[in-house]
């Protein structure tokens, strides 16, 4: 997938969304999940871990540790750096109509 693909994947979930800004860092599924509340206050535990897991198979994002049973650490891949870079822009520069 191009950077745009992924970028609209994004865009088109908001529990991704959420999760998505939220990852500036290595960081465990429930920092993330905490974080992310304050952009979807309905995201679960099972979202987070699903919304990673999917992060993970499109490239997004990679586990560091998964051979741990608990504790793992997800941080963005490049191309998921970029995705994060280009929302996060969007958002402190929004285009007038």
């Amino acid at each position: 997938m191009t950077n745009y693909d992924l970028y609209s994947w994004v865009l088109r979930g908001t529990q991704r969304m959420a999760v998505i800004k939220v990852m500036d860092r290595p960081k465990i599924p429930r920092d993330i999940r905490k974080e992310a509340k304050e952009f979807d206050d309905k995201i679960s535990k099972a979202n987070t871990s699903r919304v990673l897991r999917d992060f993970v198979k499109k490239g997004i994002a990679v586990c560091l540790n998964e051979e741990q049973r608990t504790g793992r650490l997800y941080k963005l891949t490049k191309s998921g750096k970029a995705v994060r870079e280009e929302i996060v822009r969007g958002e402190s520069n929004p285009t007038l109509i």
